[in-house]
Parts: C-alpha cells; sequence; structure tokens
C-alpha cells in the first residue's frame, strides 16, 4: 500500500500535468482564432480577384484562359497534414481521404506534402511522395510556404506538363471539430468562369485594362491559388489545433479523475495513519497504566 507522502507526490504530478494541459488547451483555442480571423480577412481579397477576372472574361470572353487540356495521369496533388504532436487522427483522415481519391482519379500522380508525417504515411501505403515541405510553425510562416509551393506547382506545369493540380486539407469546421476536404486548384473551372462572366457588376461602370489579356488573367490566376492554398493551409493549422483541443479536453477530464482518485486515497491512507498513531498512543497509555499498579 502506498504511503501518504507518495500519494501526495503524485497528487502534486498530475496537478502540474492539469495545469500544463490546460495551457495547451487556451493556447490551441487563441490560435483557432488567429487562423479563423486569417481565413475570413482572405473574403475581400478573393472579392477582388474575382472581380478582376470578371473584367477579364466579360471583355474577352474565355479566350483568355488559354491552358492546355490535361491528360487524364498528370495529376498533382498537394498534401497538407500537420508535424505537431498530439494532434489525434487529422494525419491519418486527411491522408485515407487523399489515398481514397487519387484511387479514382490518376495511378502515378505526383504529390507534394506539407509536413514529414503526412508524407510518411502515404510512403508507407505505396504512393510514393516527390517533395516535402516543412510545415508552418505560426500564422507568419504560412505566406513563404505558400510561395514555396506554388515554385513546384509551376516547375510540374512548365517541366512535366502537369495542368490538374487539386490540394487536399483538413477544413476547419467548430472548436474542436473537422472534416478531410480537397479543392481543384487547376485546371481553372470554366463554369465558375461562366458564372463569374454572368454576374452584375456592382457598379454602373465596368473598368477597362490596358495590359495583355493573357498577361493579366495569368497574374490573377495566380493570385487565386495564392489565395486558395492560403486558406487551405489556414484551414489545416485550425484543424490541427482543433484536434489537439479535443485532445486535450479529454485529458483534462481524465486528470481530474485521477486527481479526484487520489485525493480519495490519500484522505483514506491519511485518515488510517492517523487511527494507527492514535490506536498506538492508546495501547502505550493502556501498557504504562498497568505497570503502575
Amino acid at each position: 500500500m502506498e504511503t501518504v507522502e507518495s500519494l501526495k507526490r503524485r497528487i502534486r504530478t498530475a496537478e502540474d500535468l492539469h495545469s500544463v494541459v490546460r495551457t495547451m488547451k487556451a493556447l490551441a483555442a487563441v490560435n483557432i482564432r488567429q487562423l479563423e480571423d486569417a481565413v475570413e480577412s482572405l473574403a475581400d481579397y478573393s472579392r477582388t480577384i474575382e472581380l478582376g477576372l470578371r473584367v477579364v472574361v466579360h471583355q474577352q470572353g474565355r479566350r483568355a484562359l488559354t491552358a492546355r487540356t490535361a491528360r487524364h495521369e498528370s495529376l498533382g496533388a498537394i498534401v497538407i497534414g500537420s508535424d505537431q504532436g498530439m494532434c489525434g487522427p487529422l494525419n491519418d483522415q486527411i491522408v485515407a481521404h487523399t489515398l481514397e481519391h487519387l484511387a479514382a482519379e490518376s495511378p502515378n500522380p505526383r504529390i507534394l506534402a506539407i509536413g514529414t508525417r503526412p508524407a510518411a504515411r502515404l510512403a508507407d501505403a505505396g504512393q510514393p511522395v516527390e517533395i516535402t515541405l516543412p510545415i508552418a510553425s505560426s500564422l507568419n510562416g504560412i505566406t513563404p510556404l505558400v510561395q514555396d509551393t506554388l515554385i513546384h506547382v509551376e516547375q510540374w506545369h512548365t517541366q512535366r506538363g502537369i495542368d490538374r493540380v487539386s490540394v487536399f486539407y483538413c477544413e476547419h469546421l467548430s472548436r474542436a471539430s473537422y472534416r478531410p476536404q480537397w479543392h481543384k486548384l487547376l485546371p481553372i473551372d470554366r463554369n465558375w468562369l461562366a458564372e463569374i462572366e454572368a454576374q452584375s457588376w456592382p457598379t454602373n461602370m465596368l473598368p477597362t485594362f490596358s495590359i495583355e489579356p493573357e498577361q493579366l488573367f495569368s497574374s490573377l490566376v495566380r493570385q487565386y491559388l495564392f489565395v486558395s492554398l492560403y486558406r487551405a493551409c489556414a484551414e489545416s493549422m485550425a484543424s490541427e489545433n482543433a484536434s489537439r483541443l479535443a485532445a486535450m479536453r479529454g485529458a483534462e477530464r481524465n486528470i481530474g479523475d485521477r486527481i479526484t482518485e487520489l485525493t480519495a486515497q490519500f484522505n483514506q491512507q491519511r485518515q488510517m495513519t492517523i487511527t494507527e498513531e492514535l490506536l498506538d498512543i492508546a495501547s502505550g497509555f493502556e501498557a504504562l497504566a498497568v505497570e503502575s499498579r
């Protein structure tokens, strides 16, 4: 049976761990809020890009869309996971979702993995990873990560003739929930462009431009790709923190239950120790009383 001192040490250790879990839960909640704000801030930027595309498509028709038809087997996949610990099954879920989609889309895709852990899971599943990039460690690290990713996408397009590119990530749903998602980056959806062209302009005057339509269209597409990848990275980081928040909530409950259990054992053991000491005192007193007679 454990002593009172050993139980007291275990209670202190559990309380310290409980404090660490509460801190991690608070940090995850703060990170989620920052990433949600970042995603929301992209709305106006995306709106501006769509307006620019609307002007080009409206004045030039879909002649500005000069991308060649993609071969069915020429698929590039960008898989965004996590290299941080205590984020639950996030990597397993996004890799399983990616493999399921790739099995139906392309037998030999080119894969760019963001994160060494999802890259290892893909390799174990028989899908070799061509490029592995490190995860952004903070919100400020998303922009350079997206820029590096777009460089590789451009190399895919120019050197490998890959015109179909999809991104796989986890979409953040609420404070502690997410789901695997995928989004087609390239080729640009012609139906989407047709919808943009059909929309009415918010003012009575349609803007004009003086540069070459193809050049303007390409610049707007690059910005569209940047925004799409930035959103996917931010959503993935928010999902990672949501998974960690859920894990910390479970850990907090379990540690709280353990502290309650240890405290009950401590109180019981202390009471037993006090009772034994009182019995020893009573027995000694009775022995002394017998000797004095």
